[in-house]
């Protein structure tokens, strides 16, 4: 006699057992849909999306980092900044280069301002002159008296300048004493741009050189220096024509000739004249190789 087994309904028709509810099953209404077919891919949901932007949404425009958009407003701030920056610096060295002035005595600066004005009225005399012999110059019969005496007066000029004529006219007689060449070529260029026109220096043992542009001052073995091939010992003459007052207020500026001159143990004295000489004469050199060029 068979048995039963636990598949059996006793009681009726064969069933299928209960199972628990899955998770997913609606247990109040129909079965619906699954959200995406078996099998598919699942759908990742972007930031885009999560914020409520459609997917298919176009990509808004990238900007360009800021410091990639020079603007021409900001280029000409930059020049500006870079002008104002070069301009300062000029400014505290000018401030830096007027330190000797500023620690100057006021009776020093009022000499100073003096040679100026004296300066000043000496080329405004200059000016005057030549622009009168421009007008004789371009005018007849005169024209050409004038051009000729222009031409002998510029003729002279330059032989003082070169050195190939004596001269003499009001100027300065400087003595310096236990100084080396550098010193001397110092107050040479300080008379210079002084105004100083015609120069020479004379040593204790009788040399005398007439001081031209190529002239140069080297110290020489045993003591004394020399300048232009010949050899001078101290203490040194120097003789120059020009205005005196103005020269002696250039070689007594604070920190100047004088003063480096004193520093160093040597010494400087000066005499104004109202007329010196300048009797020593420079060789010209025969020129080899330049020529005028019109």
């Amino acid at each position: 006699m068979d048995r039963p087994s636990a598949d059996d309904d006793l009681d009726g028709p064969t069933r299928p057992l209960d199972r628990p509810p899955a998770a997913d099953d609606d247990l109040d209404g129909p079965t619906r849909p699954l959200d995406r077919p078996p099998g598919s891919p699942e759908r990742v949901t972007s930031a885009r999306e999560a914020s409520g932007v459609p997917a298919n949404a176009e990509e808004p425009p990238t900007k360009p980092a800021p410091w990639r958009r020079l603007s021409s407003a900001g280029a000409l701030i930059c020049v500006l900044l870079a002008l104002f920056g070069f301009t300062l610096v000029v400014q505290l060295r000018s401030n830096d280069g007027d330190q000797g002035l500023a620690t100057a005595r006021q009776e020093d600066l009022v000499r100073i301002l003096s040679d100026l004005e004296a300066r000043d009225s000496r080329l405004q005399s200059e000016i005057t002159a030549l622009e009168t012999s421009q007008r004789q110059l371009t005018s007849g019969v005169a024209g050409r008296q004038a051009a000729l005496a222009e031409a002998e007066k510029r003729a002279d000029e330059l032989g003082l300048l070169a050195g190939t004529l004596p001269g003499r006219g009001p100027g300065l007689v400087i003595t310096l004493d236990k100084v080396k060449s550098p010193a001397v070529l110092n107050a040479v260029q300080e008379l210079r741009g002084a105004g100083g026109e015609v120069m020479q220096i004379a040593g204790a043992n009788g040399q005398t050189v007439r001081i031209v542009a190529s002239s140069y001052f080297v110290d020489a073995d045993g003591g004394g220096i020399i300048c232009d091939d010949a050899r001078l010992t101290g203490p040194y003459l120097l003789t120059v024509i020009g205005a005196p007052q103005t020269m002696q207020t250039a070689l007594q500026i604070p920190g100047g000739v004088v003063a480096s001159v004193n520093s160093g143990g040597g010494s400087v004295t000066m005499e104004q004249r109202a007329e010196v000489e300048v009797t020593a004469v420079h060789q010209a050199t025969a020129l080899q190789y330049a020529k005028p060029a019109s």
